[in-house]
């Protein structure tokens, strides 16, 4: 595994998915002119964040939807990683990400923690999703996680155990414009977030926030590409929009695995058998 990985840090047009496909299309331009091979977009870049009762007309069916033939097409030149509202199975609306490849779709991954608290307000209008899973492509071994996904420990430890050496982390992370950008608090603590991940893990994190303004709520950027040392290889801007570009090398996963043998050592089977213990309590009574 060796590619040069593009992040995307763009701003969304809620509910105009014509606008945010063209818009797509030119970053993937962007990209190939770096040469690319891999690009990923934020959470729900194809239709913007906030759509409340928008959801229904924003929901697409991935498998006959036309919207995105383009994307397939650009697919056969570069692997693409986005966010769309998917009309799932069961009529289940979900905040689904898709990874395209060689013209068609690999794998989705359906955001599993919509958050409801503060002012968040997603599990209103999107179903969970159930599944945690990495998939071959031709770069290497994925996994994929929507933002609150990677605020939940077993997930990305999860796809670490299921062979991936990448973690996308698609993700809308909105802040208030307030002093210094350098000193944003969601910023600091998402950016340790991701190097303890990335560093416990020994692989790669990409994490791709999205820019712009949304019914008065501001999202940041500050995107950034994680090597398995915990070290920031590459940041995007505060509050515009941005190409991040990086390398990304297998034998950098191997590197780290090697030199510091923690997750090596890691043993699931000990989880899954004390989870096991721990569950059993649970339902009859410590």
């Amino acid at each position: 595994m060796k590619f040069r990985a593009a992040i995307a840090q763009i701003d969304a047009r809620v509910g105009d998915l014509r606008h945010n496909l063209e818009h797509h299309l030119a970053f993937i331009e962007r990209a190939l002119k770096e040469r690319a091979q891999l690009i990923l977009f934020p959470e729900l870049s194809l239709s913007g964040y906030t759509l409340r009762d928008l959801v229904w007309e924003a929901a697409i069916d991935p498998g006959s939807e036309k919207l995105l033939e383009l994307l397939k097409k650009r697919s056969k030149r570069i692997s693409i990683a986005l966010v769309f509202v998917e009309s799932g199975p069961h009529h289940g609306i979900y905040n689904a990400a898709m990874f395209l490849e060689d013209g068609a779709i690999k794998h989705i991954h359906r955001k599993i923690y919509p958050p409801t608290y503060g002012m968040f307000e997603e599990g209103r209008y999107f179903s969970r999703g159930s599944r945690v899973a990495a998939f071959d492509s031709k770069l290497g071994r994925i996994g994929m996680l929507i933002c609150e996904d990677l605020w939940h420990l077993p997930l990305p430890y999860l796809l670490a155990h299921d062979g991936a050496e990448v973690i996308l982390s698609l993700t809308a992370s909105p802040t208030r414009l307030a002093g210094d950008s350098e000193d944003l608090e969601n910023a600091t603590i998402n950016h340790e977030h991701n190097r303890a991940y990335a560093r416990l893990l020994s692989s790669y994190l990409l994490f791709c926030n999205r820019v712009g303004f949304e019914d008065g709520v501001n999202f940041w950027g500050g995107s950034s590409v994680i090597g398995p040392s915990g070290a920031t290889l590459a940041l995007g801007k505060y509050f515009s929009e941005d190409l991040v570009v990086a390398e990304v090398k297998s034998s950098e996963v191997r590197r780290a695995r090697r030199f510091s043998r923690h997750f090596l050592d890691d043993d699931p089977r000990l989880v899954a058998e004390h989870l096991t213990r721990i569950l059993s309590y649970g339902e009859k009574g410590r």
